[in-house]
């Protein structure tokens, strides 16, 4: 199976839908140990995403994400922004050439997605952050066998254990760290928006 243009749209439509479906969610969560506004940077991001598909003419898959990512870079309200730009963007790192996206690809996109971030952050597993889901939604990924709604599947189910198990680990970054313990016990709003754009672009092929 490759995924076509039409295909990705689905998955990143798909994904906002999942975004603007739960910020309210995600803003209750952030407004326990931070600043109460994730959620809200997510709906401008998802908002963005579908204004963005909208608009998708002649671009090849690798430009549009790139120029996506860099224009999800620039949405204000926190980290949020930043973080998932270099995301997305990064998915655009192994489609060089219009390279066609068939489970490999795939595994590689979410590799160098994981790659980006890791050239901006040294949070990995436990630091109660976004990296609580992305990083064992890529490692799954990897692991999976090589096709599409497998790699999907095993991602989104892997994303979603990592938000969960979030919850019992302290905070360590950002200004939720200034609680310590009291953060176990609450996902890290970041790994849960996370999880959700996965099974979002899992979801949007289904």
């Amino acid at each position: 199976m490759l995924l076509s243009k039409a295909e990705i749209t689905k998955m990143l439509r798909k994904a906002a839908q999942v975004w603007n479906e739960n910020k309210d969610y995600l803003s209750e969560i952030d407004s326990r140990f931070g600043d109460g506004d994730h959620g809200v940077a997510i709906g401008k991001i998802a908002g963005l995403i579908e204004k963005s598909l909208d608009g998708w003419d002649d671009d090849d898959v690798e430009t549009f994400l790139e120029d996506l990512g860099d224009n999800t870079m620039e949405i204000g309200g926190g980290s949020a922004g930043p973080l998932y730009g270099t995301m997305i963007g990064g998915l655009s790192g192994p489609l060089e050439g219009n390279k066609p996206i068939d489970a490999g690809t795939l595994k590689e996109m979410f590799t160098e997605c994981l790659s980006a971030m890791e050239d901006i952050t040294n949070a990995g597993v436990g630091d109660k952050t976004m990296m609580d889901a992305l990083i064992p939604a890529v490692e799954a990924a990897q692991s999976a066998e090589d096709d599409v709604m497998a790699v999907l599947e095993a991602a989104k189910e892997a994303a979603a254990k990592g938000a969960k198990e979030s919850e019992q680990y302290v905070s360590k970054y950002g200004r939720a760290r200034s609680y310590k313990e009291k953060t176990i016990g609450t996902p890290d709003a970041g790994a849960v928006s996370t999880s959700l754009f996965f099974a979002g672009l899992c979801d949007g092929l289904k």
